[in-house]
C-alpha cells in the first residue's frame, strides 16, 4: 500500500498503478498514431500543392498509407520479426586445435 503525500487518506495500490501505466501507453500509442496521420495528411496536401500533379498526389497518399499501416502494426511486425530471427540456422562453432610441428619441418634445429 503507498498513500499520497498531498492526500494521505488516498491509498494507490499497485494494481492502479499498472492499470495507470497501461492507460497511459495506450494514450501515447494513439498520440504517436494521430501525429503520424496528421504527417501523412500534410505530406499528401504538400505533394499536391508542389505539383499540381495527382500522379505525385496518389503516390504520396500511397506512401502514407504505407507508413500508417507499418506504425499500426508495429506489434505484429516485431513477432513476425522476431519469429524469423529465431528460427534462423545457428552457427556452429568450430575449435582449432593447434597441432605439432615435427622437428624436421623446424629445419632440424631440435627446438
Amino acid at each position: 500500500m503507498y498513500t499520497t503525500v498531498t492526500d494521505p487518506h488516498t491509498v494507490l495500490l499497485a494494481g492502479d498503478i499498472f492499470t495507470w501505466a497501461t492507460n497511459k501507453t495506450n494514450q501515447v500509442d494513439t498520440l504517436i498514431k494521430l501525429v503520424a496521420g496528421v504527417g501523412v495528411i500534410a505530406a499528401i496536401f504538400s505533394a499536391y500543392w508542389r505539383t499540381k500533379s495527382w500522379v505525385a498526389t496518389v503516390v504520396a497518399f500511397l506512401l502514407g498509407a504505407l507508413v500508417l499501416w507499418g506504425i499500426a502494426n508495429m506489434p505484429l511486425l516485431q513477432t513476425k520479426v522476431g519469429s524469423e530471427v529465431n528460427s534462423a540456422p545457428q552457427l556452429n562453432t568450430v575449435q582449432v586445435v593447434p597441432r605439432e610441428v615435427p622437428t624436421a619441418a623446424r629445419g632440424g634445429l631440435g627446438l
